[in-house]
C-alpha cells in the first residue's frame, strides 16, 4: 500500500509541485516586471509649483519692518525669542534678526543665511551677514508658494528624499506603522498573527498587519479590491520590493506616496507636501509635535484630521509621543514639553484651493505659449510670477470695497469690476482682479471682458499733438465749441462735453486735465485719425482699431489688461515692454528651461 502511495506521489505530486513552483516563479517575475520600471523611474506625476515674487530690498530703501515682518510671517517663518536656526526670526526696536532659507531662485542657489536688518525711520540702515559679520547691500528671500498646477488625477504632492526629512520622523513612522522595517522581507507574519488575533479578541478589525512596504505597493500598483488574490499579490509585490530595493529607497517612496489629506477637490500626498499643507512650513523645519501630528494621522487622515478635529488629533499626536518616550528615542523633558504644546496648524492660507483665480488664469495663457508640451507641467517644474501676494490682497479689498460702495449709492445689484496692477519699468503684473468677489472663477473680465474706454484715449490723442511743436503746445488754445459730422450714409455725429456745456476756447493743458470731450475731438481730428490708430498701436494696442472719429472719444471696446498695457508704454515714458505674469521656468533639477525675454523699445517720445 505504501509503495503505491509513495509511486503515486512520485508519479503525480512532485510534477504537480514543479508545476505550482514555476507558475509562481513565472507570476514572480511577471510582477517584477510591473514593478522595476515604475519603482526605478518616475512613480508619480508632480504638479508645477507656481512662486510669487520674491521681496528683494536694498540698503537705504524706504522698506518698513512691519513690512518685513509680514512676509516673513507669508512664509511661514517662526518668530522666537532668539534665532538659531534655518526659519526663525525674531523682532527687536528698530531690527529683525531672520534666519533666512536656502533656495533654488530662476538666476542661481542661494544658501541659507543668518542676518541682522536694522532701519532708521522707515529706511533699512544696513543688512549684515551674522555669520561673518559682513555688510551686504541687498537682501532676498524665498518667494511664496502660491499653488500648484494639479492634473486631471487630483493627486498633489511634493516630492523630497531622506536626507529633507527630520530621522526622528522616520523613527516615529517605523515605531508607530511598522516597528520590524528593518528586519523584515517586506511582510510580517508575526505582525499579521498578531493583528489577526486581536481582530478575533475584539470581533472587528482594530489592528493592521500590512508592513510599510505592503502599504506601498497597495497604493502605487493595486486597487481597492478587497479579496484574497490582491493581499496574495499585495504580500508578493512586497517580497520583490524588499528584496530588490533598499530600506531607505522604500521607506523614501512610502513619504513621498502616502495620503495625508484632502485639499479642496485635490487629495495631498507625502510628508512633504503635508508639511505646507497643515503646517505652512518645509518638512526639515518641523518641530517634534508637528512630525507626531504627521505620523499619527496616517491612521485616518479624514479621521484625524488636525483642521476639524484638533482634540481627537491631538490625543492621536500625544499617543505618538508617548510611544516614542517609551521607546527611548526622546528623554522626559522633551515628552512633556511637546505634550503640553498646543496643537497648532497653518490658518489656511498654504496652499488653499482656488487662490486668485484670474491671475492664475493669465499665468496658465501664458504657460500655454511657452511650454509646447502640455504634460510637461507635471513634472515638477518650478514656475516663477510677478505676483505682488500684497498688492494683490490690498487690491482685492479696494475693488470689493469700492464696487459694494456704488452699488450701494447707485442702488444697482450686479455691479462687477476688475483690476490690472503692473510695475511700470518691467511690465510684470503684480496683481489681477477678475470679478467684483476676487475668488470667483470662470469669465476673467480683466483679460476678457471689453468695454469701451472712453477719455482713457485722450493722452494719446494729446500726445500726436505735442509732438508737433509747431502747432501744438501745452499753452495752446483749442476751440470747445459744438462739432457735427455726417457719415457718407448721412448719419450725424454730434459729441458733447459731459457737462453739455461749451467754453469757446480752452488751453490744451486744461483740455486734458479736465477731460472734456470737443477740444480732444478737434484735435483729433487735426492731426488725423489714422495717426491715432497708429499711435495706439506704438502704446501697445495689438488688434485692429477702426479708424472712424468716434475713437477721439474712446469707443474702442478693450480689456483692463489692454489699457494697463498701453499706459505702461506711457508711464513708463514711452518705452514699451510686454506684459507678463511669467517670469522664469526651471526644471525639477533647477536647470532653466525658460526666461522672460527683457525686451523694450522706445515706442514714443520721451519727451513728449
Amino acid at each position: 500500500m505504501l509503495k503505491k502511495v509513495a509511486s503515486w506521489m512520485k508519479s503525480h505530486f512532485l510534477p504537480f509541485v514543479i508545476a505550482f513552483l514555476t507558475l509562481i516563479a513565472a507570476y514572480v517575475v511577471y510582477l517584477d516586471a510591473q514593478i522595476k520600471p515604475h519603482f526605478s523611474g518616475n512613480k508619480w506625476q508632480v504638479p508645477a509649483q507656481v512662486y510669487a515674487r520674491p521681496l528683494t530690498f536694498a540698503v537705504k530703501e524706504e522698506i518698513s519692518q512691519k513690512e518685513i515682518i509680514d512676509e516673513l510671517k507669508l512664509l511661514g517663518y517662526r518668530r522666537q525669542r532668539t534665532v538659531e536656526s534655518v526659519g526663525e526670526y525674531a523682532v527687536g526696536q528698530t531690527s529683525v534678526v531672520v534666519y533666512r532659507r536656502a533656495f533654488d531662485f530662476a538666476d542661481g542657489y542661494a544658501s541659507e543665511q543668518h542676518v541682522r536688518i536694522r532701519w532708521e525711520d522707515t529706511r533699512i540702515a544696513s543688512i549684515t551677514d551674522l555669520a561673518t559679520n559682513q555688510s551686504l547691500l541687498q537682501l532676498r528671500f524665498e518667494p511664496w508658494l502660491v499653488t500648484r498646477l494639479v492634473s486631471g488625477n487630483r493627486e498633489d504632492r511634493m516630492l523630497i528624499t531622506l536626507d529633507d526629512i527630520p530621522p526622528l520622523l522616520v523613527e516615529a513612522l517605523v515605531m508607530v506603522e511598522d516597528k520590524d522595517f528593518y528586519t523584515h522581507w517586506g511582510v510580517n507574519p508575526l505582525a499579521i498573527a498578531r493583528a489577526l488575533l486581536a481582530n478575533i479578541s475584539a470581533g472587528r478589525k482594530v489592528q493592521g498587519g500590512s508592513t510599510l512596504t505592503q502599504q506601498l505597493v497597495k497604493n502605487l500598483y493595486l486597487s481597492r479590491e478587497q479579496s484574497y488574490t490582491r493581499k496574495i499579490k499585495e504580500a508578493l509585490m512586497a517580497l520583490i520590493i524588499d528584496a530588490r530595493y533598499s530600506k531607505d529607497a522604500i521607506i523614501q517612496a512610502y513619504l513621498n506616496e502616502v495620503f495625508v489629506g484632502q485639499n479642496g477637490g485635490e487629495a495631498v500626498h507625502g510628508f512633504g507636501l503635508g508639511a505646507h499643507f497643515y503646517f505652512d512650513r518645509p518638512i526639515n523645519e518641523l518641530n517634534l509635535p508637528e512630525m507626531a501630528t504627521l505620523v499619527g494621522m496616517l491612521k485616518g487622515p479624514s479621521y484625524y484630521n488636525p483642521k476639524r478635529a484638533p482634540e481627537r488629533t491631538q490625543e492621536r499626536r500625544d499617543l505618538v509621543l508617548r510611544i516614542l518616550f517609551e521607546a527611548d528615542k526622546i528623554d522626559k523633558a522633551t515628552y512633556l514639553d511637546a505634550i503640553n504644546q498646543p496643537l497648532k496648524v497653518a490658518a489656511g492660507d498654504s496652499l488653499a484651493s482656488g487662490q486668485h483665480p484670474a491671475f492664475m488664469d493669465q499665468v496658465s495663457r501664458e504657460l500655454s505659449q511657452v511650454l509646447a508640451d502640455p504634460d510637461i507641467r507635471q513634472s515638477g517644474l518650478k514656475v516663477f510670477t510677478t505676483l505682488d501676494i500684497n498688492a494683490q490682497r490690498r487690491a482685492e479689498k479696494a475693488l470689493s470695497q469700492r464696487v459694494k460702495n456704488l452699488a450701494k449709492a447707485r442702488n444697482i445689484s450686479a455691479l462687477q469690476g476688475a483690476m490690472v496692477l503692473s510695475d511700470i519699468r518691467s511690465g510684470g503684473i503684480r496683481a489681477i482682479i477678475g470679478d467684483a468677489v476676487p475668488d470667483t472663477k470662470g469669465f476673467n473680465r480683466a483679460l476678457d471682458a471689453r468695454r469701451s474706454i472712453g477719455s482713457l484715449v485722450k493722452p494719446a490723442i494729446y500726445y500726436n499733438a505735442l509732438r508737433d511743436a509747431s502747432h501744438y503746445q501745452l499753452a495752446s488754445i483749442i476751440p470747445d465749441a459744438p462739432i457735427v459730422m455726417e457719415d457718407e450714409r448721412g448719419k450725424r455725429w454730434a459729441p458733447q462735453n459731459a457737462d453739455k456745456q461749451f467754453r469757446g476756447e480752452v488751453r490744451l493743458l486744461d483740455a486734458l486735465t479736465s477731460s472734456y470731450n470737443l477740444p480732444a475731438v478737434k484735435v483729433a481730428l487735426d492731426t488725423g485719425i489714422d495717426n491715432l490708430v497708429a499711435t495706439l498701436a506704438e502704446l501697445g494696442i495689438d488688434e485692429p482699431v477702426p479708424s472712424l472719429p468716434a475713437i477721439a472719444l474712446g469707443a474702442i471696446n478693450l480689456s483692463a489688461l489692454q489699457v494697463n498695457q498701453m499706459y505702461q508704454t506711457l508711464a513708463n515714458e514711452g518705452v514699451y515692454r510686454p506684459l507678463h505674469t511669467v517670469s522664469a521656468i526651471l526644471s525639477p533639477r533647477n536647470q532653466l528651461l525658460w526666461a522672460h525675454s527683457d525686451y523694450s523699445e522706445q515706442r514714443i517720445d520721451r519727451q513728449v
